[in-house]
């Protein structure tokens, strides 16, 4: 699912150029050769540095095995999973934005394109977490509809399991949410596109629009707190908010579609 919401990604932007984008198909798969590397390595990265930090701060969750000390197991970097969805869009931001330094695109007019096709590369990325059995809600009450239960018979692979304690035991679910706020966030990108400027404006609004979701989606989600009891996506989306809010406030403005 994450290698199709990666093509989904490369074909909506060769698209784009089709219809007249003034970008070049040499710059949109120069930009995925850059993004998608350096996209992974920072999430990557991102997971690494929160088990770490979280089994330092609670070495009891080390032992029971709900985070891993990469610091004392750095073989299970590679071969364990864990990739987190702030350091892929950051990363592979910052990889295309020294990419636009050496070539002749405006990285602001790019972000603002792709913007929509990150957004529903995510909502087919959870499609995989609802699959795996990763990113689950915790403990749902017994009223609620749709709840997900993993079996204990069937239990997802290692590495994305669920914890012990909550197999055969309805969940919230949060990949589903997730997925259909995903598709929400598509449908106000593509009405709001062309509204905004200056360049970059609505690549803003995305990541402002997720941010909040994710710091209030998190507290339905199972995981170990890295700061303040807030998991580490909370604490990033926090940290998100507040770079985006005012560089919205004071640079971006309203303009008729097309101007």
């Amino acid at each position: 699912m994450v290698a199709l919401a990666i093509l989904v990604i490369v074909l909506w932007m060769l698209r784009e150029v089709k219809q007249g984008a003034n970008l070049s198909y040499d710059t949109i798969l120069t930009a995925a050769l850059v993004g998608i590397p350096s996209g992974v390595v920072l999430s990557k990265l991102l997971h690494v540095v929160d088990n770490i930090v979280v089994a330092k701060l609670h070495p009891e969750l080390a032992l029971a095995g709900s985070v891993v000390d990469y610091t004392q197991y750095p073989e299970l970097i590679l071969s364990r999973g864990g990739l987190t969805i702030y350091g892929a869009v950051l990363g592979a931001a910052l990889g295309i934005w020294i990419y636009s330094k050496f070539s002749d695109f405006k990285f602001g007019y790019f972000t603002d394109l792709v913007a929509p096709a990150v957004i529903l590369a995510q909502a087919i990325g959870r499609v995989g977490c609802t699959i795996n059995g990763c990113c689950y809600g915790i403990k749902a009450p017994s009223w609620l509809l749709g709840a997900i239960i993993y079996s204990p018979k069937y239990p997802p692979p290692d590495g994305y399991q669920v914890d012990l304690n909550l197999l055969g035991k309805a969940l919230y679910p949060t990949q589903p949410y997730e997925l259909i706020f995903c598709l929400i966030i598509l449908g106000i990108l593509l009405k709001l596109r062309g509204r905004f400027k200056p360049d970059g404006s609505l690549f803003l609004i995305y990541l402002g629009l997720y941010s909040l979701w994710r710091v209030g989606i998190d507290f339905l989600r199972a995981g170990t707190p890295f700061l303040f009891g807030l998991h580490q996506a909370q604490m990033m989306g926090l940290v998100v908010l507040a770079i985006i809010i005012p560089l919205l406030a004071l640079r971006t403005r309203r303009v008729k579609a097309g101007v």
